[in-house]
């Protein structure tokens, strides 16, 4: 559903506008509404509510007395946060994320599938300049046989 990189801006009240490319699906799949939550790499997610929910109820299903399944329960569930797209196709950041994912003004909407990222510039542009200094290293071995 979601594909390509958009470059915005978050207005001074911390809205951002979704782009109209998305706005029509969205509105037909979950009725512009979107769940926010922040992930590891000081990044937010923004996804479809419907996807969502499946992904939160997985999560707390998982034990939480496993440290490391605990962290990730406060880290993803702990800061999700339900917004709605106005009329404008607009959302607004709620300040905890923005403040967490360092979102002042410019920002990176990126596809991801059934999800989107949403960075702030300069860190978007490190995360691009850190994959390509990769060139096969250290891959995963769940990428063996993976070619373009």
């Amino acid at each position: 559903m979601f594909r390509g990189v958009t470059q915005l801006n978050l207005d001074n009240k911390g809205r951002l506008a979704i782009p109209t490319k998305y706005r029509e699906g969205l509105i037909a799949f979950c009725e512009g509404h979107l769940v926010l939550t922040a992930d590891p790499a000081r990044c937010l997610l923004v996804y479809p509510q419907p996807a969502w929910e499946p992904i939160e109820q997985k999560l707390n299903g998982l034990s939480s007395f496993n440290p490391e399944t605990r962290s990730l329960q406060r880290l993803l569930v702990g800061n999700a946060s339900d917004v709605e797209m106005d009329a404008s196709g607009r959302i607004l950041v709620p300040p905890p994320l923005r403040q967490f994912a360092g979102l002042i003004k410019n920002v990176v909407l990126v596809g991801q599938g059934a999800k989107l990222e949403l960075w702030e510039e300069e860190k978007w542009n490190q995360q691009i300049d850190d994959s390509l200094a990769l060139k096969g290293e250290n891959m995963s071995s769940e990428l063996d046989g993976f070619s373009l």
